[in-house]
């Protein structure tokens, strides 16, 4: 009896020991402080939206989540229309991606990066009526508290571009 209390004890000793683990597990996790990661903060903010014409259009929040890693986007159209995306940068592969979805079905998955100052991302999937459509969506901080994001569209993979969405963001806050 008393070599089963002592095997007991040993055993629950064993599962209430702290563990350590690999050298991988305790790492911290990426501090995303670089500056690649900051390169779309321009964009965080609360903002009124405009189109070309001056008539606003919407509310568009974007926040830093998850230890300021990923862009949060909440769009709130003056119309019944509403979406979100995540945006971070992909370190190891040198990029930054959305993942749009919005209430009207629409997944977009884009890529790019900074160009010239433009955030630039880009990607395809199949409409509706079963085309694959190029969709490139660029900001661009005008000055500080103002940022346009132009919303293009090519039915012919970039050889041709129509305009989906002009707007100007003013910032709110």
């Amino acid at each position: 009896m008393r070599s089963l209390r002592l095997g007991c004890t040993v055993l629950i000793a064993l599962i209430l020991a702290p563990t350590t683990g690999t050298a991988q597990d305790d790492a911290p996790p990426p501090s995303c402080s670089t500056p690649e990661y900051r390169q779309f903060d321009f964009w965080i903010g609360t903002w009124d939206v405009f189109d070309p014409q001056g008539t606003q259009v919407g509310v568009n929040t974007i926040r830093a989540i998850y230890d300021g890693c990923v862009l949060e986007e909440r769009w709130e159209a003056s119309g019944p229309h509403r979406g979100g995306s995540f945006n971070m940068y992909d370190a190891p592969a040198d990029t930054w991606h959305q993942s749009w979805v919005d209430n009207g079905g629409l997944l977009l998955q884009l890529d790019g990066g900074l160009v010239d100052g433009t955030m630039v991302l880009e990607g395809s999937r199949v409409s509706p009526q079963g085309n694959r459509m190029t969709h490139r969506i660029s900001w661009t901080e005008l000055e500080p508290g103002r940022v346009r994001q132009l919303w293009q569209v090519s039915p012919d993979g970039g050889a041709t571009w129509s305009v989906a969405f002009d707007g100007t963001y003013v910032r709110r806050d």
